[in-house]
């Protein structure tokens, strides 16, 4: 996907005169969608074209992103392991009562048969 910004050329003159604006303007998009959760490392690295796990994390750490700072990614996971959990609550809740044909599936296992 092709983006186009658009910036009155005076400003875009002074933005760009100390660096590629372009490369800038990912880099910030970037940076800020990691820091929202919206992006996962890898994705970040992806969009910013590394090559390597270690050319992201010194991306990150440079801009005052280091280990401390990144909570984003455990907050995600246990986010999406809540989530898991209450599938299997709902599942669990659903299947409960349930038979086939007349046959509790669970009933071997309650008499310890296997």
């Amino acid at each position: 996907m092709d983006l186009t910004l658009r910036i009155p050329d005076d400003l875009a003159a002074r933005l760009g005169a100390s660096g590629d604006l372009t490369r800038r303007a990912l880099e910030a998009l970037a940076l800020e969608e990691y820091r929202a959760g919206r992006l996962a490392r890898p994705e970040l690295r992806r969009l910013l074209g590394f090559a390597t796990s270690a050319e992201s994390d010194r991306f990150l750490k440079t801009r005052g992103m280091g280990e401390a700072t990144m909570v984003s990614e455990p907050e995600r996971d246990r986010r999406n392991l809540d989530r898991t959990d209450s599938v299997v609550a709902r599942f669990r809740a659903f299947r409960r009562d349930k038979t086939l044909g007349g046959l509790d599936p669970i009933a071997p296992l309650r008499e310890g048969r296997r």
